[in-house]
């Protein structure tokens, strides 16, 4: 429409750990000597990573293009670019100021190998069934360490008052022995009898004996009929012991350091709950022994159950299916770690974002996922947006120290000192507040210390659709195109970057960012198998555009920054699954292909040979239509408002044919799928559609009826005319509804129609004429179509009869159509010539009954109960040949047909079978009498015909 501008805006975010710790350092890491980003410093390996982009961050836009996207590349927008950076900034800002964006220590996925916080998206979750053995970064690369083993050991019990053993233990089991390190108490159920007399009770520590091990009580966390009904509790390195902990004001003791080795000492401090008091009881620095400290969080594992042993403290071992939380980027194993890091309140924006779409605000495609929607935004927890990273956005955050204070006492991570974080949109403006914050303590300022984090990709990502167009200035692009209207991505994002733009959008610009969410299936292997760099199952959509040879895909693996290790799984992939390369199958097939596959809710299992499969498609819409190109001749049609006017006049209806009239019933019936497919975002359907209408009613049968009348050079009647016109309405009408599925071959073959000057003066591409209706069009012809198709069905059997008798087109035959309907015997007057074309007939007669001295020595073909196909094979088949095959058919169907006679006239046998058995004996006891019955009237028919 010409009073709507559509701006469809293309971006990139920055991938801060992915390109960090996945391309630059790796890059960085095979140089010779290796380098470390520490020995380029902060500011030299942002340069590094900048040039690093410009190589190969482009890639993402150049598939995009490649793909033959529409969209507003002068707006293509990059997360780290000034525009976002600025809105970055502002939106932290904001956030903090409406005390919804907070400095705390709180449990996060930490990954010892990048030495980061990583989102829930960055984590892999493998299943266990029981004793697995692996190498872990970090630690040495020729040992491998055992997972999904239970281990089960004592705590002897004591009493708190003498602190002397009672005589009891308790015996819990752990996945994580290594974890017992920071054990601060065992949690029993209030009502679990076996421990009634243990309440109140305290535990002694094998390896720190002036650390307070209460028993507990607890109906949460505790299942009594699971294992001992004992669990031990490690609040600084497990979610549901990091909740108990804060229920019970627990001492919270992280055992590890950033890089996984255990620490060599640890101060308790005290998460949620009574705070200050729980704090002066646990403020005893703890000191790890020297047989354990420093060790690799795997090592200790090992130690601690020796130690355990060496104590008479461990009770057993044994498999325990587990689930296997990785880090997605480096492979590490996640380890659950209390750090000082941003949050972002997510509560009151959650809340906003459900009632959105319970209210119909915001409509989420397929609505399947709406439930997903829910689970994640109900059960919403704080937001870690910090990264230890260098790229990305830094945190516009400053601490402040004072005047001559040294900086080696004060603890910027304490409570004490949270006030001293000062968040602001630039130095200047933190300076001001540090000042004043200072002052309050009677200090002037001394110096300002930036955080050194930068945020999560997915904080500037939230932010995407307000702030390319300028926010927070209310820019002309924002006014004109926010809110926006449509959201389309892949359903695995949902939450990480779906809800985060409702919950900022709501928050920011108090819009939803937009009305409708499409998710897209998520593309997998033919297997099945999630597309991973390290399968070595990734397809790139360049190389089944172009092409790629077994040689160019190893190639590319090798120059790659994969491990050894995954480059030889993935080659292997490569050479199991391309042993010839990938075909060249272009923009066209790929689109089409995918697609095809799109079915709401379901993955994509892309197989390339079914992309191979559409590019055979558009070669024969390429050559099927430069066919009908080349036939047009001369033909020029009136403008083409003109041409479609003119086809929904009585007059024109009165002139055309019936095959003119339904490839038009055809077309109309084909843009209404269309149409309605694409409002319902059934993308298959639209494929489908239009792939039936081109190849079948199209090229295979429209085209092979007018070829007799468009080829005769010397024919001008007006059945030529009317369907050369007819012609030119299926391709220009055609072409337009597949150009979204097509962009290439269809701007091609459009551009070639024949027009009026006037028209091809002014003629713009394909991409900016009006998307086709079936109001153009004469209305839908259902009975007609009906007498079509079986009409088509009649092709086919004359057809099959010419296959079944080795008889040729070449073959002059004479063909019946026996129809027992007077009325379809009557719609089908008109068809017969095209009948005679299709099958290549000498002549074709219509019958209304079984006329035996006109059909003799015929062979038949039943269409359906109304209508029979008759091919005269007088003088082109061996009569006495025929005769024998129909004898020993029948003598094949007689033992058939008495087995089942004897069953049916059985009493014995009817008595005691079931009726639905029954029902499909005497079903096909009438089939084979039926056979056995047309067998002997063919051979009739034959001594008829022999004479």
């Amino acid at each position: 429409r010409e009073d709507i501008y559509l701006a469809t805006v293309p971006g990139t975010d920055h991938a801060g750990i992915a390109t960090q710790s996945g391309g630059v350092e790796k890059q960085l890491a095979k140089q010779n000597p290796p380098v470390s980003r520490h020995d380029l410093g902060r500011e030299q390996f942002i340069n590094q990573v900048w040039k690093w982009k410009e190589q190969y961050g482009s890639r993402i836009c150049q598939q995009l293009r490649r793909l033959a996207s529409s969209v507003d590349w002068n707006r293509e927008r990059f997360t780290m670019d000034p525009v976002c950076a600025h809105a970055v900034t502002e939106a932290f800002v904001q956030l903090h100021d409406a005390g919804l964006m907070y400095r705390d220590s709180r449990l996060i996925n930490w990954s010892c190998s990048l030495k980061s916080a990583i989102s829930d998206l960055e984590v892999d979750y493998i299943e266990l069934e029981g004793a697995d053995k692996r190498t872990v970064p970090g630690h040495p690369k020729d040992k491998q360490y055992e997972f999904g083993m239970f281990t089960e050991f004592a705590y002897k019990v004591i009493d708190p008052k003498t602190r002397k053993p009672t005589g009891d233990e308790v015996i819990v089991a752990t996945t994580r022995l290594e974890t017992m390190l920071g054990d601060v108490a065992v949690a029993v159920h209030p009502n679990d009898p076996r421990y009634k007399k243990l309440h109140g009770m305290q535990l002694l520590h094998p390896f720190f004996p002036h650390r307070q091990m209460d028993i507990i009580l607890d109906d949460i966390l505790v299942d009594m009929n699971l294992g001992t009904g004992c669990v031990k509790i490690t609040p600084a390195h497990d979610p549901n012991d990091y909740e108990c902990g804060k229920r019970h004001s627990l001492p919270f003791i992280t055992i590890f350091s950033r890089d996984g080795t255990v620490v060599q000492n640890a101060t308790p401090f005290i998460v949620g709950g009574k705070g200050d008091e729980a704090s002066s009881r646990f403020a005893q620095i703890q000191h790890f022994p020297d047989w354990i400290a420093g060790q690799p969080r795997y090592e200790a594992r090992i130690i601690v159950e020796n130690r355990l042993k060496q104590a008479d403290l461990f009770r057993d071992k044994y498999p325990k299916p587990m689930r296997l939380a990785l880090c997605s980027r480096s492979g590490d194993i996640i380890e659950p770690l209390v750090q000082p890091q941003w949050f972002v309140d997510c509560n009151d924006m959650a809340r906003r974002a459900c009632d959105a779409v319970r209210s119909g605000e915001l409509s989420i495609l397929p609505k399947i996922h709406e439930k997903t929607w829910f689970h994640w935004l109900e059960n919403v927890r704080p937001w870690c947006v910090s990264r230890q990273l260098w790229w990305g956005h830094q945190v516009p955050a400053w601490f402040a120290y004072a005047k001559d204070e040294d900086m080696t006492k004060i603890d910027k991570d304490s409570p004490a000192f949270k006030h001293r974080w000062i968040v602001a949109r630039n130095e200047h403006e933190a300076n001001i507040k540090a000042i004043e914050i200072l002052k309050a303590e009677a200090k002037t300022l001394g110096i300002l210390r930036r955080d050194e984090d930068v945020l999560d990709t997915w904080f500037s990502s939230g932010l995407f659709p307000f702030s390319v167009f300028g926010w927070p200035e209310k820019t002309p692009d924002f006014e004109a195109f926010y809110p926006t209207t449509l959201l389309e991505t892949g359903l695995d994002i949902l939450f990480f970057w779906v809800a985060r733009m409702v919950m900022l959008g709501l928050q920011l610009t108090n819009h939803l960012p937009f009305t409708t969410v499409y998710l897209h299936a998520m593309v997998r292997d033919k297997e099945g198998r999630k597309m991973s760099k390290s399968l070595g199952n990734v397809i790139d959509p360049l190389e089944v555009i172009d092409g790629c040879s077994i040689d160019q895909l190893i190639a590319k693996l090798h120059s790659g920054n994969l491990r050894q290790t995954e480059i030889t799984r993935a080659e292997k992939a490569h050479r199991d699954d391309f042993p010839d390369g990938i075909p060249k199958c272009g923009t066209d097939a790929l689109r089409a292909g995918l697609l095809a596959y799109t079915v709401q809710g379901r993955d994509i299992n892309l197989d390339v040979k079914r992309v191979v499969g559409y590019r055979m498609f558009c070669n024969k819409l390429w050559n099927a239509l430069r066919f009908v190109l080349g036939v047009f001749g001369d033909f020029i049609p009136p403008s083409a408002n003109a041409i479609y006017s003119h086809i929904c006049t009585h007059e024109a209806l009165s002139t055309m044919t019936k095959r003119d009239r339904f490839i038009l019933s055809r077309l109309s019936y084909a843009l209404d799928t269309v149409n309605k497919s694409l409002n319902e975002y059934a993308f298959a359907d639209v494929v489908q559609a239009l792939y039936a209408f081109f190849l079948n009613d199209l090229c295979d049968v429209y085209l092979e009826l007018v070829k007799p009348i468009v080829y005769n050079e010397s024919e001008k009647s007006m059945q030529k005319n009317n369907a050369l016109q007819t012609l030119w309405i299926c391709l220009d009408a055609g072409l337009r509804a597949l150009h979204p599925i097509c962009p290439f071959v269809t701007e091609e073959l459009w551009q070639r129609l024949p027009r009026p000057p006037e028209d091809a003066k002014n003629l713009g591409s394909i991409m900016t004429a009006a998307y086709p209706t079936s109001t153009t069009l004469p209305p839908r012809l259902q009975l007609l179509e009906t007498d079509i198709a079986k009409f088509l069905d009649c092709v086919t059997a004359g057809r099959s009869l010419r296959n079944q008798y080795n008889i040729t087109n070449k073959t002059p035959a004479k063909f019946f159509i026996l129809l027992k309907d007077v009325s379809e015997s009557q719609r089908f007057n008109d068809l017969i010539d095209d009948f005679s074309t299709l099958v290549k007939a000498e002549t074709t007669t219509l019958l209304s009954d079984k006329n035996s001295e006109v059909t003799a020595g015929c062979a038949l073909k039943i269409v359906d109960a109304s209508a029979t196909v008759l091919m005269d094979l007088k003088g082109l088949v061996d009569i006495d040949a025929e005769i024998l095959k129909l004898r020993k058919q029948i003598a094949e169907l007689d033992p058939l047909i008495t087995k089942f006679e004897n069953k049916r006239d059985n009493p014995a046998y009817t008595s005691k079978c079931k009726p639905e058995v029954l029902a499909k004996e005497a079903e096909k006891l009438t089939q084979y009498t039926e056979r056995r019955q047309a067998a002997l009237d063919a051979i009739k028919g034959w001594e008829q015909a022999r004479g």
